[in-house]
């Protein structure tokens, strides 16, 4: 697989969340959840970052679903 699918706990990650249009948002968020999935297996836990960048994610979509 190619970085491209994951985003690392040290990628650069968007400050504003709410200016991201809804299909790069989707995108992001396959990408976190994809690290998430491979840090939880790897190493037995997700690394603080992605999780705290998944908990941002769902929280921008719940936003948006409002």
């Amino acid at each position: 697989m190619t970085d491209k699918l994951h985003l690392a706990p040290a990628d650069p990650f968007p400050t504003d969340l709410s200016a991201i249009p809804d299909e790069t948002l989707q995108v992001l968020d396959s990408r976190v959840q994809r690290q998430l999935d491979r840090e939880i297996v790897r190493e037995g836990e997700p690394d603080p970052e992605t999780e705290f960048r998944h908990y941002e994610l769902d929280d921008e979509f719940i936003t948006r679903e409002s």
